[in-house]
């Protein structure tokens, strides 16, 4: 096992040999988040002064909010404490059903990528699921979980679970060749070569499927709890629109997308974590 693991970082450190990125400076580290950020606030001081200088409609202002009515409105929900035990549950709907689309779809997605057999076994069915769209399942999960905990987890599952696994496929299917016969070479077995070269190298493909699940699973948070729920970030939305409360409305909107920009930012630190040890990709042809 010692004269793999060797053989497979020797050859990983060849193929990654004087290809080291030449040092950014200060301003091409920060220049993203600069314009980045610039960009917003632009954005956000056209929205608040967009009413002075445009004449409105009288029904139009009624439907309409500005930036800084909306975080006064984020303030005092958050201020008050209404907003904790609605987000505790969007939340809790969130990281139950991501953590269990990642713990199926991360093993299913290299099994199938390894195994000619079960993917002509399963293909037909990821492809059907993942063409269906998520939203014609939320009848039956109602009927078979109730309005309820577990019903948002299963929608969101379902809708997480596909980008993960079909990335993962794809990221172990073109997985490098090359480095997989010489590793075999030296006796691997079929569990030294996925855990030594083809996860490695499988990496960005999953990355790329986790954010995309991410975003997924934020989706079925909302859509279940518009549609079939009791409590929720979602439920506060949706009496918040009916009751025309624009500014929650949009305040709900922002704590969702912030939810998916933290968590994709995590997912982000982690790729630049583990791309420090990827195999670097060699030409297989």
């Amino acid at each position: 096992m010692t004269e793999i693991q060797a053989g497979a970082v020797n050859i990983a450190a060849d193929a990654a040999d004087g290809l080291d990125a030449p040092r950014k400076t200060v301003w091409q580290r920060f220049e993203p988040t600069i314009f980045g950020t610039a960009t917003i606030i632009l954005l956000l001081l056209v929205w608040q002064f967009l009413p002075d200088f445009v004449p409105l409609k009288a029904g139009t202002k009624l439907f309409f909010a500005v930036p800084s009515q909306i975080v006064g409105t984020l303030w005092n929900m958050f201020a008050t404490g209404m907003i904790w035990a609605p987000l505790g549950v969007s939340a809790s709907a969130f990281g139950v059903g991501l953590a269990l689309a990642i713990v199926v779809g991360l093993p299913l997605g290299i099994l199938l990528g390894r195994s000619i057999t079960l993917n002509a076994m399963f293909d037909p069915f990821i492809t059907a699921f993942n063409a269906t769209p998520r939203l014609v399942f939320l009848p039956l999960l109602l009927l078979w979980f109730g309005i309820g905990l577990w019903s948002k987890v299963a929608i969101v599952f379902i809708g997480a679970l596909f980008p993960l696994l079909i990335n993962t496929y794809e990221g172990v299917r073109n997985a490098d060749r090359l480095l997989i016969n010489v590793v075999r070479s030296f006796g691997a077995t079929e569990w030294d070569i996925a855990r030594l070269v083809v996860v490695p190298n499988s990496l960005p493909f999953i990355m790329v499927g986790l954010r995309l699940a991410i975003g997924r699973a934020v989706l079925g948070v909302v859509v279940s709890e518009f549609f079939g729920s009791e409590s929720g970030l979602g439920v506060i939305m949706v009496r918040a629109a009916s009751a025309f409360k624009v500014d929650v409305v949009f305040a709900g909107l922002i704590i969702f997308a912030a939810l998916s920009l933290m968590m994709t930012g995590i997912v982000k630190l982690i790729e630049e974590r583990l791309s420090r040890w990827r195999p670097a990709q060699g030409n297989s042809n």
